[in-house]
C-alpha cells in the first residue's frame, strides 16, 4: 500500500503524489459533491469574481450530512494510509473541504499553509487533495518542497486579501511567484482518484481554472495523528468549530474528530 520510499519522501518534502488511490471512490465522491452543490451549508464560501467569470465553490464540514463524504472517510483506505505517511499509530479525521473550480474560472487559490487556519497544532498531518476530474500542470496544485519544516507560520488571510485575525503579527507569506526559482515547487498533472497528500505546514497554492471545458471538482480530506492537541482561535478559525467545549492544549478528540484507524 504505502512504502519505506513514499514515506521519507513525504517527511523530506511535505507533499507526495498517490496515483490511483482512490479510483473506486471517483464516482461516490462525484455524487457526494453534487449533493452538496444543490444543498449547501452554512459554512459554504462561493467566490464571484468581479471580472463576471465562472465561480469557485467551497463548503467545508459536511460529512456528518453527507453520506458518501461519510462513507469515503470510515470505509476507504485513506487513514491507514494517512496514519503510514504520517507515521503516526492513529490517524483521526480531521475535516472535509470541497472546491470547485468552474471552467473560465479566474480565481486563483493564493499560497498558504493550511495549519495558520486551523484550531489544532501538530506535525502529524496530512492533507489528501483529491480530484474528480482531470487536471492539467496549468491548474494542477502547487507546494513548495519542504517549506513544512521551515519552523514558522505565515499570517492566514482571506481570498481579498484581509487577515484573518485580528492583531496577527506573524509574518506574510513570501511572494513566491515573484521569486519562483527561489522554491523547489513540486506539482502534478492529475487523473480522478489520484491525490496529493500534503503537511498542514506546507506552503502550496492553485491557480485560475482558465480552461474553457473542464471542472475542477476536488474532495479534500484531512487527517491528523498522535501529537495533535487543539489550539483555541475563540471560534475565528477555518473551520470555525464554535461549538467546541475543548481547552487549549487538549488531545483533539470528540465526535467531531473521529480515530479512524489505529495499529
Amino acid at each position: 500500500m504505502i512504502d519505506q520510499k513514499q514515506i521519507d519522501d513525504f517527511e523530506k518534502h511535505g507533499v507526495i503524489c498517490l496515483r490511483g488511490y482512490f479510483n473506486n471512490w471517483v464516482d461516490v465522491l462525484r455524487e457526494g459533491i453534487e449533493k452538496l452543490i444543490r444543498n449547501p451549508s452554512p459554512r459554504e464560501r462561493s467566490y464571484e469574481p468581479e471580472d463576471g467569470s465562472a465561480p469557485f465553490f467551497q463548503d467545508l464540514c459536511n460529512w456528518q450530512r453527507i453520506q458518501e463524504f461519510e462513507d469515503f472517510i470510515f470505509n476507504s483506505n485513506a487513514g491507514e494510509i494517512a496514519s503510514k505517511l504520517m507515521k503516526s499509530k492513529t490517524s483521526r479525521f480531521f475535516h472535509d473541504h470541497v472546491l470547485v473550480k468552474e471552467p473560465c474560472s479566474s480565481i486563483v487559490t493564493p499560497w498558504h499553509q493550511d495549519q495558520s487556519y486551523y484550531c489544532t497544532s501538530g506535525f502529524q498531518t496530512i492533507s489528501f487533495w483529491i480530484p474528480l476530474d482531470t487536471v492539467t500542470e496549468e491548474t494542477t496544485l502547487n507546494c513548495i518542497s519542504g517549506s513544512h519544516m521551515w519552523k514558522k507560520l505565515h499570517k492566514p488571510k482571506r481570498f481579498d486579501g484581509t487577515d484573518l485575525f485580528e492583531n496577527d503579527s506573524s509574518e506574510d507569506v513570501p511572494d513566491i511567484d515573484n521569486n519562483a526559482d527561489d522554491y523547489n515547487i513540486l506539482s502534478w498533472p492529475l487523473h480522478p482518484g489520484d491525490a496529493v497528500g500534503f503537511n498542514f505546514r506546507t506552503l502550496h497554492g492553485a491557480p485560475a481554472n482558465k480552461g474553457t471545458v473542464s471542472r475542477r471538482r476536488v474532495f479534500s480530506a484531512r487527517w491528523v495523528g498522535d501529537d495533535a492537541v487543539f489550539v483555541d482561535k475563540k471560534g475565528k478559525g477555518s473551520p470555525p468549530f464554535d461549538h467546541l467545549t475543548l481547552k487549549d492544549g487538549d488531545k483533539l478528540t470528540g465526535n467531531d474528530f473521529p480515530l479512524i484507524y489505529k495499529s
